[in-house]
């Protein structure tokens, strides 16, 4: 009597297969010879590599050895596209803000920054740049107000030296990124412009904008989110120089570089293990955008992977490290000295 079959067990018969002909081959094969580092993107070596024949292709566009501020005949930066599509509308910080310092007012009123009303501290002393101040708010209609003392550090902030004088001024009025670089197109000069990657001290922004500057930066970018802003405190620590140097917004700074790159610009970022000393970057006399990081987590992952080259701050200590203002002001400095030895 046969025995009954085990109830869900298969009626099928082990044996050969038949009819499998080559289903296997192409796992057998594999996927062939591992590629070179620089013909893979991804790779530090594949990143130096796009990045050279981009060096290439902009200085045989100009004719000669050397990058030419990176132009074509245009005037615009070599590989541009016409994105601009007619005016852009700058974005506003949040609120009103209460610059502090006799410096910062100072520069403010020169620069005729619309302000609503500037502060005097009683019996301020009246040196030069106080007069000065209190006269360009006269000449320009500005109401003029003096509050005690214990007013104007409530106004200020309790982490604010204001020296005995502010000023009320509205939101800060973003720039475009790409305003930057038709600034610097307009001037006839090779675009240098800082972003910024998740940099939140507002200090760190101040005097990153006080050395762009002085080197002959054309620009800062923060991004909308996880940044800080131009605030008063930026404002201060910027001795003025915010008058002067445009910061832009940037609704996403990976796009934002993306399309700067597309431009024309070269994006570098600054990390401690970068691929490219700074004391031997070649790209210094070309349209570039210098990326700082958080001093605490530094680069992203997107932005790193969107740059040309990382370049490294050589310094002697193993141990020691540069804040981002720091890290940016060295940065420029070598860029500048550069550019002048064309």
């Amino acid at each position: 009597m046969a025995k009954p079959a085990r109830p869900g067990a298969s009626k099928k018969k082990k044996g050969p297969t038949v009819g499998s002909g080559g289903q296997g081959r192409q796992a057998l094969e594999g996927r062939g010879p591992t590629p070179k580092a620089e013909d893979r993107s991804w790779h530090v070596a594949g990143k130096r590599k796009a990045a050279q024949d981009r060096l290439e292709a902009a200085r045989s566009r100009t004719g000669r050895g050397g990058a030419g501020g990176g132009r074509a005949a245009g005037g615009k930066p070599s590989g541009a596209t016409s994105t601009s599509g007619g005016p852009r509308s700058a974005k506003k910080s949040g609120d009103a803000e209460i610059l502090s310092g006799r410096n910062s007012v100072l520069e403010a009123l020169r620069a005729k920054i619309p302000a609503s009303t500037l502060y005097l501290a009683a019996r301020v002393e009246m040196d030069d740049r106080v007069k000065e101040a209190l006269g360009l708010a006269t000449k320009r209609g500005i109401p003029v107000l003096e509050i005690m003392r214990p007013e104007l550090d409530r106004l200020t902030g309790p982490d604010s030296v204001h020296q005995g004088i502010a000023l009320s001024v509205p939101a800060y009025q973003y720039a475009h990124p790409l305003d930057l670089v038709e600034a610097a197109s307009k001037r006839g000069q090779a675009p240098l412009i800082i972003a910024l990657d998740g940099v939140t001290d507002p200090r760190n922004l101040g005097a990153i904008i006080r050395s762009t500057a002085a080197f002959g930066g054309h620009g800062v970018i923060v991004p909308q989110r996880r940044s800080v802003g131009v605030t008063a405190a930026a404002w201060k620590t910027s001795a003025g120089a915010a008058a002067r140097t445009p910061v832009a917004m940037a609704p996403n700074l990976t796009q934002t570089l993306k399309q700067l790159k597309s431009e024309g610009l070269f994006i570098l970022g600054l990390d401690g293990d970068g691929d490219v000393s700074l004391p031997e970057l070649e790209l210094a006399d070309q349209p570039i955008v210098i990326v700082v990081g958080s001093e605490g987590k530094g680069l992203s992952r997107l932005v790193t992977e969107t740059c040309d080259a990382i370049v490294s701050i050589p310094i002697t200590a193993a141990t020691e490290s540069l804040n981002a203002g720091i890290a940016a002001s060295v940065t420029l400095y070598e860029v500048a000295r550069r550019r002048s030895l064309r």
